[in-house]
């Protein structure tokens, strides 16, 4: 276990896991500024961009489980320094890239790198701080870098592209990637895997790798290729079916990838659903609100990214310490379920916005309650969805969350385009494109606001009340 090193060391290791996640979120982000200016340079058709994109969702999606269970069979330490290096080095080959293909293939390897670091970067803190209030503020860190990441990817994104080139949103990975990669060896001691001696269990990680993946890839593509073409439902009937078969093979085998009783513990459960909605929630916040921002507003690349700041600053506020406490003093529930309604509250804002909306009247309002409640919110989900969990489980626990987080903002993203599309399309013709595009993302803002709704509902009523309690014995149980 890691967690016997002293005090500065556990903090400082936390930092450095920390920038590793950050690069990886920021990645997700980060490109979408810059795919103009890659589509100019390269040659990509608008039909052949969106893999730069989808490569790179594609991947990540599809082996979260994966590895979230063999860093729990080989170490976690040892799979965060191979993620990081597949990571890195696919980085420089992003920025080298002068073809579709190599740029296309060497996004499909981030993406997989990105899955491996994810998966076992939440397993490592866990170990790392078995202290109820410290874990909690561990967990707000975390916290913060997985919900501000994304914005922070946008400002990054366009100041790389205006000032340098689109090559340096990925070099720029190079020397943080080869500094988290020293600074873990450092501080971080090696170990065996908590559930050494087990066999992977290969034809579960086969079916539900393909089935993610299948199901990512329809998903991203659904608008395009259509929501009832053969190709999607053809797709998302094939994942269902590997799904299905999934459940019956670890039903079966003797050590499992993943073991299903893990869904009889009541916060994990709970805590994976909410994680589907609040992601959805988050998407719509996130994607539909730069939308807005740069289609109806007019707002440059810098000045999307500056109008996030607010809502990074409130949720760096109470995720590094506040969320924390109120935890400790609230328990998960309240805290769950109060976030999340400020969030829902920040998107009915946002559903309110004006076609010549100004900044301070009818951006900030919203930004602030998302920042609220994502500040609030993300800590309770994760400690939620972690905990009862046993030592050599943890990486599948934390692969789990990431994967639930993930497939949650795909589809939502996926849906909430595609209610956009069809109110703008209909429209259209008797508003014109300004109009019928405020209502389109109007209506978008309204279904995250009731996905978030729901998610606080559910997660107020449903967690357990006295989760805290539960989780030092759990702790007290894995030392």
């Amino acid at each position: 276990m890691t967690h016997n090193i002293d005090a500065r060391k556990r903090w400082l290791a936390l930092m450095v896991l920390c920038l590793g996640v950050l690069m990886i979120v920021l990645d997700s982000t980060i490109v979408n500024v810059a795919l103009p200016s890659i589509a100019a340079d390269l040659g990509f058709s608008e039909t052949s961009l969106v893999w730069v994109v989808n490569a790179y969702m594609l991947t990540f999606g599809g082996f979260l489980l994966l590895g979230g269970r063999l860093g729990d069979l080989y170490g976690h330490r040892k799979l965060f320094l191979g993620g990081i290096t597949l990571f890195t080095v696919a980085s420089l080959a992003c920025g080298m890239a002068n073809s579709q293909v190599l740029l296309v293939c060497a996004r499909a390897v981030q993406g997989f790198g990105g899955a491996v670091v994810s998966a076992v970067s939440l397993s490592l803190i866990m170990n790392l701080f078995t202290e109820p209030g410290e874990r909690a503020k561990a967990m707000g860190v975390y916290g913060f870098v997985c919900a501000g990441g994304g914005s922070i990817g946008v400002l990054a994104g366009g100041l790389l592209t205006n000032l340098l080139s689109w090559h340096w949103i990925f070099l720029v990975n190079l020397p943080i990637g080869i500094a988290v990669y020293a600074m873990c060896i450092a501080l971080l001691p090696n170990g065996r895997g908590s559930a050494h001696g087990e066999r992977l269990d290969v034809a579960g990680a086969a079916t539900i790798t393909v089935s993610l993946m299948l199901a990512v890839y329809a998903i991203v593509n659904g608008n395009e290729a259509g929501w009832l073409s053969l190709q999607t439902i053809g797709m998302l009937v094939a994942a269902l079916a590997l799904l299905l078969l999934f459940l019956r093979i670890e039903a079966r085998v003797q050590h499992p990838l993943m073991p299903l009783g893990l869904f009889k513990l009541r916060n994990v459960a709970v805590a994976n659903v909410v994680g589907v909605l609040w992601a959805a929630a988050m998407f719509a916040w996130f994607f539909i609100s730069a939308l807005y921002l740069q289609r109806v507003l007019g707002y440059r690349p810098m000045q999307v990214g500056l109008a996030f700041l607010p809502a990074n600053l409130i949720m760096a506020l109470f995720s590094l310490g506040l969320s924390a406490r109120l935890v400790m003093r609230f328990g998960l529930r309240l805290p769950l379920g109060v976030g999340l309604l400020l969030a829902a509250a920040g998107l009915a804002c946002f559903a309110r916005a004006p076609v010549d909306g100004s900044f301070i009247l009818d951006v900030l309002p919203g930004m602030t309650l998302l920042g609220l409640g994502a500040g609030i919110a993300f800590n309770p989900v994760l400690l939620a969805a972690m905990s009862d969990v046993e030592p050599s489980e943890s990486g599948l626990a934390s692969g789990i969350v990431n994967t639930a987080f993930m497939m949650g903002g795909a589809v939502g993203l996926a849906v909430l385009a595609s209610v956009a599309a069809a109110r703008t399309d209909a429209l259209q013709a008797s508003q014109g494109t300004v109009a019928a595009l405020n209502s389109g993302y109007h209506l978008a803002f309204l279904t995250g606001a009731v996905f978030a709704a729901v998610a606080a509902l559910f997660g107020a009523s449903l967690l357990r009340a006295n989760g805290q309690q539960n989780n030092a014995r759990a702790e007290a149980a894995a030392e």
